[in-house]
């Protein structure tokens, strides 16, 4: 079993935030957080069946018992994981949420062994922050089959890709 932490930074509205695993409980918040995120341009739409269904590659931020920010890990094959569905309630975000979310994230993929995680992103600069790199869409087959040929948007996709290395040096 992963040992993950719990830590704190402060928050917006009482002294701290608590970063941690998802539970079932917290599917309909996770959920909230995504369809605002889909309503805002931001991100594809997720249904609560498919959160529930995949609980365990999900971190939430929580404030005082809410769910404020929510991010997910998907294991596309044993050395590439996916940083998808990253969304931060509208009073939390610039204050460090989405951050600590894809920190969280990347030590979940650390000790599997995965050598690289990636996201599709508008959000460019918040990616290379968290020390990402641009890279091609193409080095991603297994995102395009999966995801992006049901993708709404796929002739007219804008979104960026972008890499971290995290056990490896690149070859």
């Amino acid at each position: 079993m992963i040992q993950t932490s719990v830590f704190s930074v402060p928050s917006v509205a009482t002294d701290e935030i608590r970063y941690r695993k998802a539970t079932h409980a917290d599917a309909p918040a996770i959920a909230d957080l995504v369809n605002l995120g889909e309503r805002e341009g931001q991100l594809l739409p997720r249904s609560l069946d498919s959160i529930r269904a995949s609980i365990d590659d999900w971190f939430v931020a929580e404030d005082d018992g809410s769910i404020v920010g929510v991010g997910s890990l998907l294991e596309m094959n044993p050395a590439l994981s996916e940083v998808r569905s990253l969304a931060v309630a509208p009073d939390y975000r610039q204050n460090g949420v989405g951050a600590k979310i894809v920190d969280a994230l990347v030590d979940e993929a650390r000790p599997r062994g995965i050598a690289m995680v990636f996201a599709l992103t508008r959000a460019v600069p918040f990616f290379e922050k968290q020390g990402f790199i641009i890279t091609d869409k193409d080095n991603f087959p297994e995102k395009v089959w999966r995801d992006c040929m049901i993708c709404p948007v796929r002739h007219a996709c804008d979104e960026v890709a972008v890499v971290k290395w995290i056990n490896r040096h690149r070859q």
